[in-house]
Formats: C-alpha cells, sequence, structure tokens
C-alpha cells in the first residue's frame, strides 16, 4: 500500500511536484542526492561516473527557469542517473569492456536527450556487467555492485546498477535496457519498478557500442523507477521513432481505460517445467492472485497461450545468442561455429543451443523467426480474452554474487537444489521473444528479507496497461519500500 517516504525515496512525480510547489529547490534537491551517493555508494558501487558540477550548473540553470515562470517538463529538476550503456555527452560507454576504457560519448542517445528535454538533470551512470551479459553487475572497468538489500548478493543484471541506485535512494529515476530481463531483473532483485517497453516503441538510438547504429533484434530500452506512475511519465517523454522514422509514422500506444483492479481479467503462471521457480516465489505470486480473487479481477490459473513452451525456450535462446553475436571476435565466432558442428542433435543444453545461436546461419534465423511469430499470433489471440499474464520476473530472488568461472557453468539454488544460473532465462523470454511489453512491480519479501516482483506481461502494444495494473497495485497491494539502513 502506498505511504508517505522520506524525501529521497520519493517517487520521480512527487520530486517533480515538490521543486514546482517550490518546497524543494532543483540544486537543494540534487545535492540531497549527491551527498547520499557520497555516504553510501562506496559499499554498493552502483553510480560509476558523475558530472557533479556539471549537473550543478544544470540545476541552477532549472532553478532560474522555475523562478522566471518558463514552462517546465513533467520532470523538471529530477536528479537522474543512467545505464552506463547509454551514451551521455562527455561520460565514458564501456560496456564495462577495457578495450573502450578510454571512450568517450560526444552526444546524448536519444532516450538520454528526451529525459533531459523532459527536464532531468542527469548527473551520474550506473554499473553493468561485460557486454550486458549477466544477471549480476560486475566488469574489469568499474568493479561490482552490490544489493542495498544484501551486500552479499547481485543487485541484478544488466541494469543492476539502476535498480540498486534507486531501490538506495542515490537517484530520482533511471533508464535501462532489457533483451534478457535486465530492466525486469533488477527491478525483481531491488525491489523497484520497471517496463520493458514492446519492440521499437523506444528507440535505442546511442544505446551502442563502438559506434554501432543498427537496432538489434528483441532488446529494448525503458524505464526503472521508484513508483509506476513514474514509469507511465517516462514512457510518455521517451516512446517514439527516430528523427528518420518520425518523418513516416507516429506512435500512438492505446492507454488503458480501465480503473480498478475488478476491470481487469489476467492469468497467474507460478512456474514452468523449463524454468522451476522457488517456492519463495511461487508463494508471493499466489498471494497476490488470491488478493486479487477477492477483490473480484477475474483470475485463471489455468489459462495460456496456446505454445510449446519448450519451444518457445529454444527459439528464444537461438535468437537472443543470434541477435549479440555481432560482438564476438572472429576467433570466438570460429569456436562457436566449431562447437556447434560438434554437438548431438537432441542435445537442448544452454550451453549447445548457446553456441547453435551465435553461429546461426541466416536461413535457420529465418525459419526461427518463422516459429516465432507464430507464437506471437498465437499470445495475440490469448489476449482476445485476458488482458495480463502475471507471472515470475526469475526463479528466485537475488542470489549470492558468484564471479567465478563461465556463467552458463554456475549454479542457483531453487527449492533446495542446485540448478544452472541460466535456467531462468525461460522468463526473460516468455514475453520478450515475442515483442511484448512487461512491467515488473514488487509484491513481497522472502522469509530473508529480499524482494519478490511480479512479471506483467501484455499484449503488444498494450505497454500502459501492464503500467495500469501496476499502478493499482501500487496503490492497493505494495508500494516501494526502502532498504534498511539507507535511511
Amino acid at each position: 500500500m502506498s505511504k508517505s517516504l522520506a524525501l529521497p525515496f520519493q517517487t520521480a512525480k512527487q520530486l517533480a511536484a515538490a521543486i514546482r510547489k517550490k518546497k524543494i529547490g532543483c540544486l537543494e534537491l540534487l545535492d540531497l542526492y549527491i551527498d547520499r551517493v557520497e555516504a553510501h555508494n562506496p559499499k554498493l558501487n552502483a553510480i560509476i561516473a558523475s558530472d557533479v558540477e556539471g549537473a550543478r550548473k544544470r540545476a541552477k540553470a532549472a532553478d532560474r527557469a522555475l523562478k522566471a515562470g518558463k514552462k517546465l517538463g513533467p520532470l523538471h529538476g529530477v536528479p537522474m542517473t543512467i545505464k552506463e550503456s547509454f551514451d551521455v555527452a562527455g561520460y565514458p560507454t564501456t560496456w564495462g569492456d577495457p578495450a573502450f576504457r578510454n571512450h568517450k560519448a560526444e552526444s546524448h542517445s536519444l532516450l538520454a536527450q528526451r529525459m533531459v528535454d523532459a527536464g532531468v538533470t542527469l548527473f551520474g551512470k550506473t554499473n553493468i556487467p561485460l557486454n550486458l551479459a549477466d544477471w549480476q553487475s560486475y566488469n574489469e572497468v568499474y568493479g561490482s555492485t552490490n544489493n542495498p538489500w544484501d551486500l552479499s548478493r547481485t543487485p541484478g543484471g544488466s541494469s543492476g546498477g539502476s535498480g540498486a541506485a534507486l531501490a538506495a535512494g542515490l537517484t530520482g529515476i533511471e533508464a535501462g535496457s532489457d533483451i534478457g530481463a535486465s530492466i525486469r531483473n533488477p527491478a525483481h532483485y531491488c525491489g523497484v519498478f520497471g517496463h520493458k517497453p514492446t519492440w521499437g516503441v523506444v528507440s535505442p538510438k546511442g544505446h551502442a557500442l563502438a559506434g554501432n547504429v543498427a537496432y538489434g533484434d528483441i532488446g529494448v530500452v525503458g524505464p526503472l523507477a521508484r513508483g509506476a506512475e513514474d514509469l507511465e511519465i517516462a514512457m510518455d517523454v521517451m516512446a517514439g521513432p527516430d528523427e528518420i522514422d518520425g518523418r513516416g509514422w507516429k506512435l500512438a500506444l492505446p492507454k488503458s481505460k480501465k480503473k480498478k483492479l475488478r476491470d481487469f481479467k489476467v492469468a497467474v503462471l507460478l512456474s514452468d517445467p523449463n524454468a522451476e521457480v522457488d517456492q519463495s516465489v511461487q508463494d508471493e505470486l499466489q498471494k497476490l492472485a488470491t488478493f486479487l480473487g477477492r477483490n473480484k479481477t477475474k483470475v485463471s490459473d489455468t489459462a495460456r497461450p496456446a505454445i510449446d513452451t519448450a519451444e518457445l525456450n529454444d527459439v528464444y535462446i537461438r535468437m537472443l545468442r543470434a541477435a549479440t553475436s555481432a560482438r564476438m571476435s572472429d576467433a570466438v565466432y570460429a569456436q562457436a561455429v566449431a562447437d556447434a558442428a560438434g554437438f548431438a542433435p537432441g542435445d537442448k543444453s544452454y550451453f549447445a543451443q548457446m553456441q547453435r545461436g551465435n553461429s546461426l546461419s541466416h536461413r535457420t534465423w529465418l525459419q526461427l523467426n518463422e516459429k516465432r511469430h507464430r507464437m506471437r499470433l498465437a499470445w495475440d489471440a490469448f489476449f482476445e480474452d485476458y488482458d495480463l499474464m502475471l507471472c515470475p520476473v526469475a526463479v528466485t530472488a537475488a542470489f549470492p554474487h558468484d564471479q567465478q568461472g563461465l556463467r552458463h557453468l554456475r549454479t542457483i539454488v531453487v527449492n533446495n537444489k542446485k540448478v544452472p544460473v541460466v535456467d531462468q532465462i525461460f522468463w526473460a523470454g516468455y514475453a520478450g521473444i515475442t515483442l511484448m511489453p512487461a512491467s515488473a512491480a514488487p509484491i513481497g519479501q522472502t522469509k530473508e528479507g529480499l524482494p519478490i516482483g511480479v512479471q506483467i506481461i501484455g499484449r503488444q502494444y498494450d505497454d500502459y496497461t501492464c503500467i495500469q495494473f501496476a499502478k493499482l497495485l501500487e496503490q492497493e497491494y505494495r508500494s516501494f519500500v526502502p532498504p534498511p539502513g539507507y535511511n
């Protein structure tokens, strides 16, 4: 349930309102967050680059604009940090790769520019894993980021610094990217809100490494925040085509007309044979489903799209790895080709599927894309009868740091059993491979006090329906709760 929080933990909407009402100045608010960064960031390492003097100049200019009665953007004066992988003029963009340690962006990414135009005071960048390829956030350039709920655990990835900074009250709003739950996962692990937009809705221009300009498959960029309404405000600002596409088409995402939880018809999925979910997560999802039923929301625990989820997972892993394969060196690619040729046809292990995807032929990609779009149609048919699918974000709450060896060989504990950490890629792909929107919202905690979130999947382009449901959950079920020790 929503309750009044100390100023650093308030939503971006609340912070912007306080500025407009002149309860606090833009510079004063920025300095409050900078003081908090100095106090708390050393143990978290969430914010890994900043321009304090530049930000203070912009905050002073924002104060002058307010005093002069100029028209203000919806986020005027709200301090913001952003995921390291977005270009911001004068800041490094390395994606955690030491080879790009000295690379500095010359201009803002389109998302960063749109947020600045909406009034934010951009003052820093947040940490990521190497090449954005982990549910942990560590790299040789910036080191490791810790979860504010438990410093021995990951904040998630790849937008892990974003989630940690928000949860600890070090920033007002954030932006991340998501191809493998990289917005949804940190929101779940850190107890904040996130939204993975419908593919293509928010232009990723300027979210690339080494000056690359092509827009990739599956991956999206979008907001993270301490409140669901902030997701809506940010989507209003971020969404829309780049300059070239904008010459020919305009975005018109439908707004949700549903005002109460009882207006929704939802399906609930607690687990799947492809990615067993820990009972601690299932229990919180079941509590939510029970609450919804008691509040006259139409809830089904059996309704599903007509999709073979094993096939969905297979298609997702191979197309995901194909989508990121251009980053590989020639030597690494050659090894993937050799590995893929040696696997038995029936080997569907993650490593086998990963290497097949890394070396995918275009003909096979086209065949997988056909399967993908058949599943997309099956989802759309499902949404003729249901507004949303509620399911896990990941198989567990935040897990302990594990930075040894190759990712696909690491394990996590699910229901007292060790399983490959990569098993949970299924929950990233459940909405991702078919290009659909999904919000993540906090719904509870484990007995150890770690946050648990729900994934709210909607029909393609029903981004605001996902967010509206998250807003209602925030109002009536559970809102953001700050981790202990950061007041």
